[in-house]
């Protein structure tokens, strides 16, 4: 379907140039009203291209109608005005913190056969247009925040193209796909920084979307996927070939989770300098989270390399257009191929590589971890090796949520079942007293070829408590703990060991 993009109307193709109509790439010019027109023109005649030639022009909020490609050629650039009231909402809703926002720099709502390409960019001037608002704006961050405009949202189209251009320093979101479908987003490079909320790519609802070949540092989450509806999920997603910098998430579903994310693939990404998470599989407002696969991802100086969190927020985002939804679940998610290396600080006192948490009587399961090494900078105690770590069933679902210590450096698990393990590695770049893995409430869990650092004053490898039906077997473990797994009793009768690789004096059970 996607290759099939734009052949309906190219043959009776009209080009316009914004500058036919008034426009001036002066940078000071608002231009909203004759690039408008211009954008008017084009579909009136049948659809075709709306040619930007070298040049700023300033804009508040322009739509694209059906059958139009806005083509920037290089040197061209659309900038965002700084006077938030250039801008309007085409698409009221509310974002996981509960704040108003949809407003928009570059917008489609019910259109199909659209794009935006070349050599050039949209620049949304995000820190200024901030400066001048919280001049007369005097409400709290958190609320004010939601008033500024998105670079560009896509509403309920068909058949869009994103290629090849430039979308700079977002006053919000970068871009923003809701119930759209059939999406091509190809060769972007994306910079968006300076102000809160800075996402890259915001695939919310949609389906048959393609993403390669992109390039993106954001201040928020770089690639994130939402469903605010219940009303339709994302699905048939492919991601390759991304870099990914981030100040929260490289890779991120939810947290608005109301409907599924399903037969999703995403690989070959290069995640680094995240300052909250590389991979965070998030479904706390109802989603299922089915047949997804994240593979051959490598991962440097990020913080906690990954979360997958199953809670019950059952939040609701267009209020009189949805319903409180019911818990949701996770099904054949498959992680391979992940090679991380975390960074000194994280979020939490000590890292840890890996949380799996379920609340209680809903457990996250059906999980395969395949070929995973992670590196991690050590240091936790054996105090932290005891500590408490917070259910948050229906709490906003970071890192920080579970913290500030997680009793385990490498995997973290609570209520959670079916889960398969293969190949899963960890590396200390100095000593940690916490074990390796710690579980509880967990039942049918299957780890295969495990390799565990030596240690210094660590009690166990694995700590395991209320949980059955766990196999561990060719896991290969260095020195330094007193026995490998320390468990109560209940667990204890339902745990299987087969030739791990124990160092002499090292107690099985």
């Amino acid at each position: 379907m996607l290759s099939l993009l734009f052949v309906g109307f190219a043959v009776a193709a009209a080009d316009i140039k914004v500058t036919d109509y008034g426009a001036a790439g002066d940078g000071i010019t608002l231009n909203t009203v004759t690039i408008q027109q211009s954008i008017d023109a084009c579909n009136a005649k049948g659809g075709g291209r709306v040619i930007f030639p070298a040049g700023h022009y300033v804009s508040g909020t322009i739509l694209l109608k059906n059958n139009v490609t806005l083509l920037l050629e290089k040197g061209a650039w659309i900038v965002g005005s700084t006077d938030i009231n250039d801008y309007t909402n085409p698409d009221p809703f509310k974002d996981g913190l509960g704040v108003d926002v949809g407003w928009a720099l570059v917008a489609a709502v019910d259109v199909k056969n659209i794009g935006i390409t070349g050599q050039g960019g949209i620049d949304g001037q995000g820190s200024k247009l901030k400066e001048r608002q919280i001049l007369t704006d005097t409400r709290p961050e958190s609320q004010r925040w939601g008033r500024r405009p998105f670079l560009l949202r896509i509403v309920r189209c068909d058949e869009v193209l994103i290629k090849g251009v430039s979308l700079n320093y977002s006053a919000a979101w970068t871009t923003h796909y809701f119930q759209s479908r059939n999406l091509q987003l190809e060769d972007l490079k994306i910079r968006s920084t300076g102000v809160a909320h800075n996402d890259g790519i915001d695939i919310d609802g949609c389906q048959e979307v393609r993403i390669r070949n992109c390039d993106i540092v954001s201040g928020d989450d770089a690639l994130c996927f939402k469903t605010t509806s219940s009303k339709m999920k994302c699905n048939n997603i492919t991601v390759s070939d991304i870099k990914l910098k981030s100040n929260q998430a490289g890779i991120k579903m939810g947290t608005e989770s109301m409907a599924g994310f399903e037969n999703i693939s995403i690989a070959n990404c290069y995640i680094y300098d995240t300052k909250n998470g590389g991979i965070k599989l998030l479904s706390v407002d109802g989603a299922q989270i089915r047949n997804v696969t994240i593979s051959d991802i490598k991962m440097d100086n990020i913080r906690t390399p990954i979360l997958l969190r199953l809670g019950a927020r059952l939040s609701v985002f267009r209020k009189g257009q949805d319903i409180q939804q019911k818990t949701g679940l996770f099904e054949k998610l498959v992680l391979k191929n992940i090679n991380a290396v975390s960074a000194d600080t994280t979020q939490l006192k000590a890292a840890t590589g890996i949380l799996i948490t379920g609340i209680p009587g809903h457990k996250l399961s059906g999980v395969t971890l395949e070929n995973i090494r992670i590196e991690l900078p050590g240091g936790g105690t054996a105090d932290e090796a005891v500590a408490e770590v917070p259910e948050a069933i229906d709490k906003y679902p970071e890192v920080k949520t579970f913290g500030p210590v997680i009793p385990a450096y490498g995997l973290w698990a609570r209520h959670a079942g079916n889960i398969n393990i293969k190949n899963l590695s960890f590396l200390l770049r100095n000593s940690d007293a916490r074990p390796a893995v710690w579980m509880q409430d967990v039942s049918g869990l299957r780890m295969e070829a495990g390799g565990f650092p030596a240690t210094k004053n660590a009690a166990s490898v694995f700590e395991i408590k209320t949980s059955g039906a766990v196999v561990i077997e060719r896991s290969k473990v260095g020195a330094g703990a007193e026995v490998f797994i320390r468990t109560d009793a209940q667990s204890k009768r339902n745990i299987s060991l087969k030739e791990n690789q124990l160092p002499s004096g090292m107690k099985k059970i």
